[in-house]
């Protein structure tokens, strides 16, 4: 086949519910996505929205900190970050001149599951913005001086984490939750990681994970099919394809009553609560989605909420929340309270969680988030920016392109009954890790 079409090109129509109304009763909007998959094995989803004269695009790369060496946490956060950073052709001060001179933005990240390289470029200049993200994409130098900079400032952000007791209780948390699963680890590495990482490793990285078979865009914006494959053969159709072997990585352990006190001499307390939940990917995710926002995600709604603020008085905010990723992630409960009260939080937090286990909520507590959950889902999808992102990930998830449309269905679908089961089987107020930073009460803490 020739290299001017991709090896496949998939229509999908797909309708947003718009509006915070009940469902079944808002607009719909159509969204035409294209899927493209191109002979290197680059998968590109397009939305093409001519309204305004630019281009978004969000490239995701299966290279997260999920794959970081064991010995070396914070290597797929060093590499992703350096891509921007020079090319074997342009130094970063090129790159950055190049982007102002036209107004467009290049930027790379790193997450525990991807990394990602988004771009932004008026329409009129959208050759030279993807000549410029396939240059670091493709051929980043990861120059000495750029890795002894970008060290340094890690190291700096980690050094300054020390004096804050939210940053001191996810880590924490998350190392005990996890243990020697990936995910337990930071994502920007430790002082003792960073300090172990080298050029060869980065390089090692990149090789490893850096291929086109290995990478979801998508390209949202005033673009035609037409260009954008065009564009995407002109760019990157020389990047070849290459096996990618990604390691075995560990399940996920079980917890078991795990209480953590790191002693600071502080008014508050910050707390952090929970044990391992579900993977993005689960059945159970939507069901467990609605759970959560009545029992602590909804805010000002949340039972948490009402109890432990509204009733109490203890805390400004409390919140839970289930981190799905393609592993299972945690559900956590986060609170910051005084020191004093720090136990009758937790106890209360604990009280709710087997409150939800024990017995159905009411009809109309699941009215409430499913019209939250529903109504506010395009505010997700606002922007170019948004959108992109959300598609990169639908695809890497393997969510399926009718996501837009069967979220909302979805949400719609679950039961009173849905909500109690998983609650039973996704919360668990006996097995939980304990983190407090602060001074609390620890005998009397539950």
């Amino acid at each position: 086949m020739s290299r001017q079409s991709p090896r496949l090109v998939r229509f999908l129509a797909v309708l947003i519910l718009i509006g915070a109304v009940p469902p079944g009763r808002a607009e719909a909007l159509d969204l035409p996505i294209k899927k493209l998959v191109f002979e290197n094995g680059m998968t590109v989803l397009l939305l093409e929205r001519p309204s305004l004269p630019f281009v978004v695009a969000n490239a995701k790369i299966l290279g997260g900190s999920l794959y970081d060496p064991e010995d070396r946490p914070g290597t797929a956060s060093l590499t992703a970050t350096l891509l921007t950073h020079g090319t074997a052709s342009r130094s970063a001060i090129d790159l950055a001149e190049a982007l102002d001179s036209v107004g467009a933005s290049i930027s790379s990240s790193s997450a525990d599951d991807f990394a990602s390289v988004s771009l932004t470029a008026l329409k009129k200049d959208v050759q030279l913005g993807f000549e410029i993200l396939a240059d670091v994409m493709m051929n980043p130098s990861f120059s000495e001086n750029e890795i002894a900079r970008e060290k340094a400032q890690v190291l700096a952000r980690i050094k300054s984490d020390l004096d804050d007791p939210a940053r001191i209780a996810d880590k924490l948390f998350a190392s005990l939750v996890f243990k020697n699963h990936p995910y337990a680890h930071p994502v920007e590495g430790t002082e003792e990681s960073l300090g172990k990482i080298g050029r060869e490793d980065l390089a090692a990285f990149y090789k490893r994970y850096y291929k086109p078979n290995n990478v979801v865009m998508a390209v949202v914006g005033d673009i035609t099919e037409e260009e954008t494959i065009e564009i995407v053969n002109a760019r990157f159709g020389r990047w070849p394809f290459r096996n990618v072997e990604p390691p075995a990585i560990r399940s996920v352990p079980k917890t078991s009553r795990t209480v953590k006190v790191v002693s600071k001499d502080l008014k508050q307390a910050t707390i952090r609560l929970g044990h391992p939940g579900i993977r993005r990917s689960s059945p159970d995710y939507y069901a467990a989605y609605v759970m959560n926002h009545i029992l602590g995600g909804g805010g000002f709604s949340s039972r948490m909420m009402a109890r432990v603020r509204d009733e109490k008085g203890l805390a400004y905010d409390i919140r839970s929340g289930f981190d799905a990723g393609l592993e299972p992630g945690a559900f956590s409960v986060s609170v910051q309270t005084k020191n004093e009260t720090a136990p009758d939080a937790v106890e209360m937090a604990l009280e709710e969680i087997n409150r939800i286990r024990k017995t159905v909520v009411s009809e109309a507590e699941l009215a409430d988030a499913k019209s939250y959950l529903i109504g506010s889902f395009p505010l997700r999808l606002d922007t170019n920016r948004k959108i992109a992102a959300i598609l990169s990930s639908v695809e890497f998830y393997g969510l399926g392109l009718d996501y837009f449309e069967s979220y909302p269905r979805r949400i719609d679908s679950v039961s009173r009954e849905e909500v109690l089961k998983m609650a039973r089987k996704h919360l668990n107020p006996k097995n939980y890790v304990l983190v407090i930073v602060g001074k609390p009460d620890a005998s009397r803490l539950p």
